[in-house]
């Protein structure tokens, strides 16, 4: 991951403010009927307009740690109220388990609280916390104690296959792989060790050798000029998250350039639109589009990466459609200035949500671990005219599994008979999945206009910091002291 530069604070003083004013972590049962809400309040270190931008900079990315532990864990979040100013900061979060029901296991709760709440440079606490729920968070995680390997370019039949041919060729043993494919392009991440000695490659010519094999296996499946990247990265102490590396690989390729907000098929369309509150000094996001999981931590990651701070948000969902209202600024405290930066945040949140938005057959696989694995499966798809449009797969000791959503070369639906002769073939148990309830979108038109990237929010009654004042009131009035930590 690129080196990222940010101000400087001695790790010693923010430790003592987290100490002298730790976290609280309300979760409460009784306030609403039909869901769990989590709450967390923490006092900030603001004082004047020059504080603010500091405190901004130092708690960058705070929001982002707190939806990816919520959905980490595959709870719905269905309505939520983010306030960030002044000095302190509340989050109201509305949460459900896949099926609608409230969350009542107790070790999840003391996961929930305690997660939220801890020291972001303790390592190991995310095991310790595992421990105590009884489940392993992964493939959400990658290890970064295994050689890492990453790549985007123009998403082309065949190309996982051969890759993953050229790791077995040199002796490459595949723990974990995930990869994703919008507007004609891809990004994968696939993570290694050595199959003779275990673990991590560290010898450096072992790595230099297999970084040129790749980069001949990556370019001959482009044209000259045509983007793409590729990065070999040896070992590192921490872990990290899948997604957010996607969508941070993924704008680097700048996939959102094509971006104009799609119709899906029932003919709703991805909206985007910012305007300026310079009353307030913040740019406003509105975003309207089809509801489905993980919606607020793509759109939430997006905001984080491109380095806007969200100072007030409510985000909520009616039927199938989820409206998000963010009241944000940069990090020096400007709002957006331009019509072509906000054209371009606007882009590049249609693309955050359109890169999860599933097309294909999912094909789920569980099957006992061996070595070339993933060249096998990515093998047998290729031979039977099949293209992966999303890739997920991980071993846990000698079992592995994955989930594939496929296509055949030319977009349109698998054969039936196709299925059946993958499953002899691969062996193990493959199971075709239904589509989810989340509908694919269709292709973008290239002539459709891109300026509807910016079109406004129709028939919507307009959000204002004021409701969203009264609605943190009247939700922080219900918690009690059951079920809260300090």
């Amino acid at each position: 991951m690129e080196n990222i530069y940010k101000p400087y604070f001695d790790p010693d003083y923010e430790s003592l403010i987290e100490r002298i004013h730790p976290p609280r972590v309300c979760i409460d049962n009784d306030a609403c009927q039909d869901c769990t809400l989590v709450k967390l309040h923490e006092k900030r270190w603001d004082k004047t307009p020059q504080d603010l931008v500091v405190d901004s900079a130092n708690k960058h990315g705070i929001l982002l740690e707190m939806v990816q532990v919520l959905t980490d864990l595959d709870l719905v979040i269905s309505k939520s109220y983010i306030c960030s100013d002044g000095g302190w900061f509340m989050d109201v979060f509305h949460v459900t388990d896949q099926l609608g029901n409230k969350l009542t296991d107790e070790s999840l709760l003391l996961y929930i609280q305690q997660a939220l709440c801890a020291n972001r440079k303790q390592q190991g606490i995310w095991k310790e916390l595992q421990g105590r729920l009884g489940r392993e968070m992964n493939p959400r995680h990658f290890s970064t104690e295994h050689t890492s390997f990453e790549f985007t370019g123009t998403d082309r039949p065949g190309l996982m296959s051969e890759i993953s041919a050229v790791l077995v060729k040199l002796g490459c043993h595949v723990t974990a792989a995930v990869a994703w494919t919008h507007n004609s392009r891809v990004a994968c991440m696939i993570c290694l060790e050595d199959e003779l000695k275990g673990g991590p490659i560290r010898d450096p010519k072992s790595l230099a050798h297999l970084e040129e094999q790749l980069e001949n296996v990556v370019e001959a499946h482009h044209k000259s000029g045509e983007r793409r990247s590729l990065r070999l990265t040896a070992p590192v102490a921490g872990r990290t998250h899948t997604d957010r590396r996607l969508h941070q690989l993924m704008f680097g390729d700048k996939d959102y350039e094509k971006c104009c907000g799609e119709c899906d098929g029932s003919g709703d369309r991805i909206q985007v639109s910012i305007e300026n509150c310079n009353e307030k000094g913040y740019s406003v996001v509105n975003v309207k589009s089809r509801d489905r999981p993980k919606l607020l931590f793509d759109t939430v990651c997006t905001l984080t990466d491109m380095h806007y701070v969200v100072f007030h948000a409510a985000v909520s969902s009616k039927g199938s459609i989820a409206v998000q209202e963010y009241y944000i600024r940069q990090m020096d405290g400007g709002t957006l200035g331009s019509d072509s930066e906000r054209n371009r945040v606007a882009q590049c949140l249609i693309a955050a949500i359109e890169r999860r938005v599933t097309h294909g057959l999912r094909l789920d696989i569980r099957i006992k671990n061996r070595l070339g694995l993933l060249s096998d499966i990515t093998r047998v798809f290729r031979e039977n005219g099949l293209s992966i449009r999303m890739a997920e797969i991980g071993v846990l000791g000698e079992r592995a599994s994955g989930s594939f959503y496929v296509t055949d070369f030319s977009g349109r639906e698998v054969n039936p008979s196709t299925i059946e002769l993958i499953r002899k073939e691969i062996g193990g148990t493959i199971m075709a999945v239904n589509k989810p309830n989340v509908p694919p979108s269709l292709a973008v038109s290239p002539n459709r206009d891109r300026s509807m990237a910016t079109s406004r929010v129709e028939n919507r009654p307009r959000f204002s910091l004021g409701s969203l004042w009264s609605q943190i009131e009247r939700f922080s009035s219900n918690f009690g002291p059951v079920g809260c930590s300090k």
